[in-house]
């Protein structure tokens, strides 16, 4: 499995560095086919989703799902869009 690369400033311990690839993880409703519904939202918000990278786990009860996806994105206005894009859908309890 290959690291994720959050960019150099992120490694310098100065923050995020745009543009960039960043990872983005919302959980939510195990019924609301979030590993397919997560990266269409985030492509609705304008950015390129990096397929390959889509996983998911469900909670140990089944009723959660998290999913984990990176994506490109140009400046923290579109990093934010994309928190606000998922935190936006009804079945996305929080994202990270």
């Amino acid at each position: 499995m290959q690291p994720i690369d959050f960019g150099k400033a992120k490694q310098e311990g100065k923050g995020f560095q745009f543009p960039g690839e960043f990872e983005i993880t919302a959980v939510g409703s195990a019924s609301a086919n979030l590993p397919t519904h997560v990266p269409q939202l985030l492509e609705r918000a304008g950015l390129r989703v990096l397929h390959e990278s889509v996983r998911h786990r469900h909670s140990g009860a089944g009723n959660f799902v998290s999913v984990t996806v990176s994506f490109r994105c140009d400046s923290r206005e579109q990093y934010e869009a994309a928190h606000h894009a998922l935190r936006a859908d009804p079945d996305i309890r929080y994202t990270m």
